[in-house]
């Protein structure tokens, strides 16, 4: 399975290519692979691993929504229940959520149906591979291998593929190899993560990618409420020039936000501006006073202005923040 096929996989590019390293990773061989189950996720690599050449041969799908996922992305693959997955399959993908993947690694177990030397990875971001081992109890080689991207159900989320790193952990150099080959076939770049900082890398992606929209949601809404006026007014036909309302506050955010992403990957804390950055404390207490006025949601939830005070509070530890506004952004 770790023999080199020359043509097969993804060649690296010219010297001084930070992947070039890696060229003389062993190419897995064409494997028969095993999905569980067809979510996001699973169809996504499994229509990677296709497109690299090899053969998804059986899918585990229960719900109504998966099976016609499956039958979407995989349209070749059969659908059945896991005991047969597993017994035909020599590369078994379990992507299914973190909190259920100790439960599914048992029922794998449990089935009698795993053979020796099957390659089991997982893909959740916060385990490794000690999840795995009743499996590699049995003979089994496992793997994480956790792509950092996020998944909406698409063909668009095969190609993201293929501009994202994942995160790989293994037992031993064979398995880094393995993975890392397969990284490589589907397109991505693939990251060694130890076994004790999953959960810290983890918690890094969710923090930047979860929280993200939960910030631009909180934008969105407080923009919004600024365009139609806090009593409700329709003021939307008014906004523009040519009266074109729809999805008038992501318009107006999505040039802003891009561009300020784009800015803080090249330089860091550096890309910071705004009031905060400028240590105004008048204008970040006026942000708070408007932002207060806007309703909070659900009773007992934290709402934009405390949110926006705790993210500007945090911002100020990237600056030479001033006293007054530090004592702005103190809890009141």
């Amino acid at each position: 399975m770790t023999s080199p096929n020359d043509g097969l996989g993804p060649r690296m590019g010219a010297s001084g290519d930070p992947m070039s390293g890696l060229s003389n990773l062993p190419t897995p061989a064409r494997l028969t692979v095993g999905v569980i189950s067809a979510g996001r996720v699973g169809t996504a690599l499994g229509a990677a691993l296709e497109q690299a050449g090899h053969v998804v041969g059986a899918v585990v799908a229960r719900s109504e929504s998966s099976r016609r996922r499956a039958s979407e992305r995989l349209p070749e693959s059969e659908i059945l229940d896991l005991d047969a997955v597993v017994a035909r399959s020599e590369l078994l993908i379990l992507a299914v959520p973190d909190a259920v993947l100790a439960a599914v690694v048992d029922d794998v177990a449990r089935s009698g149906s795993l053979r020796p030397n099957t390659l089991v990875a997982h893909t959740a971001g916060a385990k490794g591979v000690a999840v795995l081992a009743p499996l590699s109890a049995l003979g089994a080689l496992p793997l994480a291998i956790h792509p950092a991207m996020t998944f909406v159900g698409t063909d668009d989320d095969t190609a993201r593929l293929r501009q994202s790193c994942f995160g790989v952990t293994a037992a031993d150099e064979v398995g880094f190899a393995i993975a890392q080959s397969l990284v490589l076939e589907m397109g991505g770049e693939p990251v060694r993560i130890a076994e004790t900082d999953r959960v810290l890398y983890h918690a890094a992606l969710a923090h930047g990618a979860n929280h993200l929209v939960t910030l631009i949601s909180d934008a969105v809404a407080a923009l919004n409420a600024a365009i139609d006026g806090l009593d409700g007014g329709a003021a939307r036909e008014t906004a523009t020039v040519d009266g074109s309302g729809t999805l008038l506050a992501e318009r107006i955010l999505g040039p802003l936000v891009t561009a300020s992403l784009q800015n803080v990957l090249e330089l860091g804390p550096r890309a910071l501006t705004g009031p905060v950055a400028r240590g105004d404390a008048a204008a970040v207490a006026d942000h708070l006073a408007a932002l207060r006025k806007l309703p909070s949601g659900r009773p007992g939830t934290v709402g934009i202005a405390e949110s926006y005070r705790v993210l500007a509070r945090r911002t100020a530890d990237y600056t030479d923040a001033p006293a007054a506004l530090l004592d702005v952004l103190e809890v009141s």
